[in-house]
């Protein structure tokens, strides 16, 4: 089985994979195609796709019994002993810009200690 998910093509590209393939949703096309049929269609893809992303999803022996290939896609697919992940790019900024940077009150607490005059919960002995 093979999947293939086409963002920002041409609609040329779109038609030629219609040829082979059921488009299920926008830009998300589905069938069953050899291997020589599937390296051919990826290399169509590529050739086609201009500034378009594309991403392919196939079936392959192995653990994950799945493999995938991108093209001009911001994550990008990373072997981990063996199994296939997709490393996301960190954007670099805060995920949520509404919170302020640094240490929260309670973080704090346990990060330096208690401030409350030197009891930290153990009885003081006199």
């Amino acid at each position: 089985m093979v999947v293939i998910v086409l963002t920002v093509c041409p609609s040329g590209l779109r038609g030629y994979l219609t040829q082979w393939l059921l488009e299920i949703s926008a830009g998300v096309y589905v069938g069953h195609v050899s291997a020589r049929i599937r390296e051919r269609l990826w290399e169509r893809v590529v050739g086609m796709a201009g500034a378009g992303r594309a991403l392919m999803v196939f079936h392959t022996r192995g653990e994950q019994r799945m493999s995938f290939v991108v093209h001009d896609h911001h994550w990008t697919p990373v072997d981990v002993d063996g199994v296939t992940l997709m490393l996301r790019p960190l954007d670099g900024g805060v995920a949520n810009p509404a919170l302020r940077p640094g240490w929260s009150k309670a973080g704090r607490r346990r990060r330096f200690g208690r401030r409350d005059g030197g009891r930290d919960g153990e009885a003081e002995e006199k």
